[in-house]
């Protein structure tokens, strides 16, 4: 009998294999047990999306620099996902963006000869008019709109000239200083190409108002500002002359 039972007691490695079963299945049974399975019981690629909670991955349970943009579904992120001052020039492509609305402006914007820049809005061209010189200076143009032109020189004196001129292709115009004249001096009611539209003042003179061009090929100028001759005192300078003002033309 004790022959018997030495012969069918287990082999070493037997026991061994048992014990090694025992620990395994007991270590994945604490877990389901206490609600605790580590990575270590989880085969790669085993876990899928449905097996996770709704709203249970936080930022914490993601390594940095692990999400990419393969990742997001398109349209799901919205600007409350995003850190104020985040996002660069170089994360946004230039094709997908709308023109910005004062940029507008810069479609049909030229330079005005040394007089600013004339911009178009709704089709009507506006000039920036900022002209100041001293005694014996130069003509310059400083209004080059809708076959209007008009060039301040500022004499010897000083006086403040102002020339106006029509274009060759618009016989027939009419012009109208408005208050920036006396009287009825260099209005031109039958304004032809080659007349001259001259205006002068002298003795610390100040003029301010409206200007208006009626272009015989259908364009109207209005100039809205003020003219100055005034010796050594435009805008903090020694200069003696001035115009500033804003033209319009449609």
């Amino acid at each position: 009998m004790v022959k018997s039972l030495l012969r069918r007691r287990p082999s070493p490695a037997l026991i061994i294999a048992v014990i090694a079963l025992f620990i395994s299945l007991s270590g994945v049974s604490y877990g389901v047990a206490t609600g605790f399975i580590d990575s270590r019981e989880i085969k790669n690629n085993e876990v899928r999306s449905v097996d996770i909670r709704n709203n249970e991955v936080r930022t914490k349970d993601l390594r940095n620099n692990e999400v990419r943009g393969i990742d997001m579904r398109n349209s799901t992120i919205q600007s409350r996902d995003i850190a104020i001052n985040a996002v660069r020039g170089e994360d946004v492509r230039e094709d997908t963006l709308g023109k910005v609305p004062s940029a507008l402006l810069a479609d049909s914007a030229t330079t005005a000869t040394s007089a600013g820049s004339a911009e178009s809005v709704g089709g009507v061209r506006m000039q920036r008019i900022a002209y100041q010189g001293a005694e014996g200076s130069e003509a310059q143009t400083i209004v080059n709109l809708g076959g209007l032109t008009i060039t301040a020189q500022c004499l010897a004196g000083p006086q403040l000239r102002l020339v106006a001129n029509t274009a060759a292709d618009q016989p027939n115009s009419h012009l109208n200083w408005g208050t920036w004249t006396d009287g009825s001096t260099g209005n031109e009611i039958d304004f032809d190409p080659g007349e001259n539209a001259t205006i002068t003042y002298a003795g610390e003179a100040f003029r301010s108002g409206t200007v208006t061009y009626a272009g015989s090929g259908g364009s109207i100028v209005t100039i809205e500002g003020l003219a100055i001759e005034h010796a050594n005192g435009i805008r903090n300078s020694t200069d003696d002359c001035g115009v500033f003002a804003v033209a319009s033309a449609g």
